[in-house]
């Protein structure tokens, strides 16, 4: 964990990594919901003539809902969308996923938290989503840790991930911090290339079907297999700072 650290200054020129938040991303780092959100994009694009695929919704994890609508459409279709009509489209993916059964916290998360709150740090979300019911679980289950302020969802930025955008306003709303004062934690490949571009210290847990290569070649810093690996690190982790 040194070396990775040592890398990461050296990259970008930062004297020493001193975070005080963990920007946590949510679907499939927070909850084991990926599964779900396919089944609702195929469901729900389909009604639109749109074909998506599994593997297209892993792909495109992260992203504003809207953003991917707008590709997928240009791509299958060759037209150019408005937000307004992606928005009544992703309105429907919102539907059909609120169908489906309520997912389960990813196992490790809450001891992770419960570890970081207790070293005095921040606890933020950074999400692709912006659908009011998940923003309300996230504080019913996570309340003792986060607070609503160090949320930042689709309708707080123009440009998602895999723009630095989100993981920037999630610096600001953690405290106005620099990059080298936060860690990101990550399982998708556009998230990671997110938390990279904005120069914070990344960590991809490994919770889907891709390679840990994929995560790693989106600029990962460290990659851990499960989210209870990363709780069971995270002592580990913080003495390497010193």
């Amino acid at each position: 964990m040194k070396q990775a650290i040592q890398q990461y200054l050296e990259k970008h020129g930062f004297e020493a990594l001193r975070p005080k938040a963990v920007l946590f991303d949510m679907d499939g780092v927070l909850y084991n919901s990926m599964p779900n959100h396919a089944i609702a994009w195929q469901r729900s694009m389909e009604k639109f003539g749109i074909h998506m695929t599994e593997a297209d919704a892993y792909a495109t994890e992260g992203a504003r809902g809207v953003d991917t609508i707008r590709m997928m459409v240009k791509k299958q279709q060759g037209r150019d969308i408005d937000e307004a009509e992606a928005q009544l489209m992703y309105d429907e993916k919102t539907r059909q996923f609120h169908a489906l059964p309520e997912t389960s916290i990813m196992p490790g998360i809450p001891e992770l938290m419960k570890q970081i709150n207790a070293d005095g740090l921040t606890i933020g979300v950074v999400t692709g989503s912006g659908q009011r019911p998940l923003i309300n679980r996230l504080l019913k289950d996570f309340g003792d840790y986060l607070d609503e302020s160090h949320i930042v969802t689709a309708y707080d930025v123009k440009h998602g991930k895999p723009n630095p955008d989100p993981y920037l306003m999630g610096l600001q709303k953690a405290g106005n911090l620099n990059p080298w004062e936060a860690f990101v934690v990550e399982n998708a490949p556009l998230g990671v290339k997110a938390g990279v571009s904005a120069r914070i210290f990344t960590l991809a847990v490994n919770t889907g079907p891709l390679a840990n290569e994929i995560l790693e070649n989106q600029g990962a810093n460290i990659v851990f297999p499960t989210m209870t690996m990363l709780s069971d690190k995270w002592r580990e982790l913080m003495a390497s700072l010193s």
